[in-house]
């Protein structure tokens, strides 16, 4: 039972942040200088790319403003950041990197931090693991005296890096170092594999022997001196082989007649010649790095049911969801697990209907409503971008994406304008943009999610109980939500909602903001005096007084009742297809191709809500479309069939659709939207063939049909909502670290609770605990007792199985040693 709980436990990691911008970039090797080349940056899990910005004009401070977030899907020991020139005849050259190792990444966590830059040494850029086994033994030599030799055997490697793009030949040398010792075997190369079994076994002899007569004890300064070492290769066959890493394993640590077998990860040769910071350059990143060991799902059903209870508890401030909201209120990724956890449970709208009430309640005046950053704003803007993001898409893409890519220009601001620009043509083309997204915005409300209309419904009703006399409040408690913090805020940043790939060019974002404020002020409710002194710009000023206030009015009040009124409407659903995912990838040939041609080749994969397709260049035409419906399976291909990294597969009645995707992270992102999109198919499979089908047989277990049914059980997705894809036990887990590193302060809350409510000595004074929101100090002081009891059990939980976690294994290799 132990083993199948241990079996459940996951391992989740992910990395969201920023590349900001580089300073003072030093030249690159070759005859061009760095200032006459455009850069651009890459994000590596150790050596596989898995980010890349968009290529920066010329500058040695350029300004990247690149959001990311992925889910990284593997075991990985180094993050790094490269700065690359562009160059048009040759190779993309390297400026620089930054490298920080997994075990670093908690001391930069949600802060920006200023990196310098390093050199890109070939020897310093390593990746995977190898498996050893290594035993110390007594020998018996000719002459009768007893020595000592060591047997290294090397089992396998996994996770080494592509070579251009491709699996390397790797082999392996041995090497016994020490005191003039120079003892190198090598393996055998195998060839096009990123995963080597090699097998092979190597003798080394230590040369110290003594007589059999005497105690078996090794003398300790020879020990210490000697190290077993692993390098790894790649065969270049004509040209010089290519350094993949090593590993140094010191003798001393093996005890005699002791089999020693572990998994090490490789490392650099040396420390690689580093440069100064102010050589190169230096790099603004902003990262959060988290993991996350979720456990089980029964360890979290306490957690969860207490939160999940949160809505029902009087007053709502003593709810452990109000108490998470209040002792991590500096910190923003709390409210995220607890709103994706009260929506996959139904539970989102009468909590936040509850909070709002609480922050209603302690607003004075009708013109602030819902104008901080409290909790109940912070959970309303969480679900839009949960709830919304293909209202966003299906509303606001099209138009966006016409900004920009037809770069017409739109500056007002007369400091601003650049030589030959007309300030009327350009106020022609920001009043047609800025029309054009209003019309999109005011014109969708059949496509708004209903979730978010029962929000905005209680919202709605809150504040005309909140304040019967002022007719207007109604819209405004709904407006400052769905314009100001919702379709302003894409239109603004539109790379953060996934609208567009990458961050807008300084022109483009320029003509962003200005439509931004625009729409934010149409948006908003109140006079049209009031609208007008929100401008500090006089030019904005004049460009705002060029709108039919009356019929803009209108149609913003038509719009905010249509989503927000006590009418119950039936959803429309999202008529248009919605893109949730594409991108270059490899395809391979269906079906047979002449002699010469390639097997596999670049495509544009398209993934709708309707319909899976694949393209010679994105924009054209599809060569094939997919309906979903027909989706029965999609899995992972084993490396050995095409002898290639990152390859998925998507069964459905035809022939399957074999695909390679550019690196790990773009694999898994892949295999979990498709697997999103049809897991609820009729005639789903249980089973599939992990490899092709080829000379008649599959190559997995050999069945000779080509029909033959799977050899292997296909992956269990888990049935939820498709809108709302929510791992709660994640999320539990996710909840459970953020409470732990705030003990402090639950401890703090309950002592303000027991000093105002159990114990009968003096008060404390109110600094103590006024930055705590304590209506009912017993209501309160029970749930944080609540609270503590599952916390310690949880911790209990992880602390038995981080005690039987082996060092060595798999899963947690040993860091060996460096030369």
């Amino acid at each position: 039972m132990a083993e199948d709980d241990d079996a459940k436990i996951r391992i989740l990691q992910s990395l969201r942040g920023k590349i900001c911008e580089a300073k003072n970039l030093g030249s690159v090797s070759g005859p061009n200088r760095q200032r006459d080349l455009c850069t651009f940056c890459t994000i590596s899990l150790d050596q596989e790319e898995v980010f890349r910005t968009k290529v920066f004009d010329k500058s040695v401070c350029p300004f990247y403003g690149e959001d990311f977030y992925f889910e990284i899907p593997r075991p990985f020991q180094c993050l790094s950041f490269y700065v690359y020139a562009k160059s048009v005849f040759q190779r993309d050259l390297p400026v620089g990197k930054v490298s920080i190792r997994k075990d670093d990444l908690c001391k930069y966590s949600g802060k920006e931090h200023w990196f310098g830059l390093q050199t890109v040494d070939p020897n310093s850029e390593v990746q995977g693991k190898v498996h050893l086994e290594m035993r110390l033994s007594e020998v018996i030599t000719e002459n009768g005296s007893t020595g000592q030799h060591i047997s290294v055997r090397i089992i396998e490697c996994k996770e080494l890096p592509l070579i251009s793009g491709q699996n390397c030949d790797p082999y392996a040398t041995v090497s016994l170092v020490g005191p003039a010792r120079s003892d190198q075997k090598k393996t055998k190369v195998k060839k096009k594999t990123s995963n080597p079994h090699f097998e092979e076994t190597f003798f080394f002899e230590v040369t110290r022997s003594y007589s059999r007569r005497t105690q078996f004890n090794v003398e300790e300064e020879d020990i210490e001196k000697l190290e077993i070492k692993v390098d790894l290769w790649n065969n270049e066959n004509l040209a010089q082989d290519v350094f993949l890493g090593e590993t140094r394993v010191p003798v001393k640590i093996l005890q005699s007649d002791h089999i020693h077998k572990a998994w090490y990860l490789l490392q650099p040769k040396g420390n690689g010649n580093k440069s100064k910071s102010d050589d190169l350059g230096s790099l603004r990143l902003k990262l959060t790095y988290i993991e996350d060991t979720v456990l089980p799902s029964a360890c979290y059903t306490p957690l969860c049911t207490l939160l999940l209870k949160s809505p029902d508890v009087k007053p709502i401030s003593a709810s452990a969801a109000h108490i998470l909201g209040d002792i991590c209120r500096e910190r923003y990724e709390v409210v995220l697990p607890m709103v994706r956890l009260l929506l996959h449970n139904n539970r989102f709208v009468p909590f936040v209907s509850a909070v709002a009430a609480l922050e209603l309640d302690n607003t004075q005046e009708a013109n602030t409503i819902f104008r901080g950053n409290s909790l109940a704003t912070r959970c309303i803007d969480d679900m839009m971008k949960i709830v919304g993001k293909n209202y966003l898409s299906v509303t606001l893409k099209p138009v966006i994406d016409e900004i920009c890519e037809s770069n017409k220009t739109c500056e007002i601001d007369p400091i601003k304008l650049k030589e030959g620009d007309n300030v009327e043509v350009n106020k022609e083309n920001l009043q047609g943009y800025v029309q054009k997204v209003f019309s999109s915005i005011t014109q969708s409300s059949s496509n708004c999610p209903p979730l978010m209309c029962d929000v905005f419904r209680s919202l709605r009703h809150l504040a005309c109980k909140r304040f019967p006399g002022d007719p207007h409040v109604q819209y405004s408690a709904v407006s400052s939500f769905v314009f100001l913090r919702f379709f302003a805020v894409a239109v603004l940043s539109p790379h953060s909602f996934q609208l567009r790939s990458h961050h807008p060019d300084p022109e483009i974002s320029r003509t962003l903001t200005l439509i931004s404020k625009t729409i934010q002020t149409l948006g908003s409710w109140g006079s049209l005096s009031k609208k007008l002194s929100s401008f500090k710009e006089t030019y904005m000023y004049d460009f705002f007084k060029s709108f039919q206030e009356e019929k803009c009015i209108e149609k913003v009040k038509k719009f905010l009742d249509e989503i927000s009124s006590n009418v119950s409407k039936e959803s429309s659903g999202l008529e248009d297809a919605v893109v949730l995912k594409e991108g270059e990838v490899q395809k391979r040939a269906q079906g047979r191709k002449p002699p010469g041609m390639k097997t596999f080749k670049k495509r544009w994969l398209r993934l709708t809500n309707r319909e899976l397709s694949y393209h010679k260049h994105k924009g054209k035409d599809a060569d094939r479309t997919i309906n979903v419906k027909n989706i029965r399976a999609v899995e992972k291909v084993d490396e050995s069939a095409f002898n290639r990294k990152n390859m998925f597969q998507v069964v459905h009645s035809e022939k399957p659709l074999y695909v390679q995707a550019g690196n790990c992270v773009e694999a898994s992102e892949w295999l979990e939207v498709l697997s999103q999109v049809s897991r609820c198919n009729e005639g789903r499979l249980a089973t599939f063939h992990p490899s092709n089908y080829t000379s008649g047989a599959w190559q997995c277990c050999q069945s000779l049909s080509s029909n033959a049914p799977g050899c292997k059980p296909c992956t269990t997705t888990m049935l939820a909502n498709l809108q709302l894809d929510i791992d709660c036990d994640r999320e539990a887990e996710r909840i459970f670290s953020l409470l732990s590193a705030n003990d402090t302060k639950l401890q703090s809350m309950e002592d303000a609770c027991a000093s105002l409510a159990v114990y009968q000595g003096p008060q404390r004074e109110p600094e103590e605990y006024s930055k705590f929101t304590i209506q009912e100090p017993k209501e309160t002081f029970h749930t944080l007792k609540q609270l503590r009891n599952i916390m310690e059990e949880l911790q209990r939980q992880h602390n038995i199985r981080n005690d039987v976690r082996q060092y060595g294994s798999l899963d947690n290799p040993i860091v060996g040693k460096t030369s």
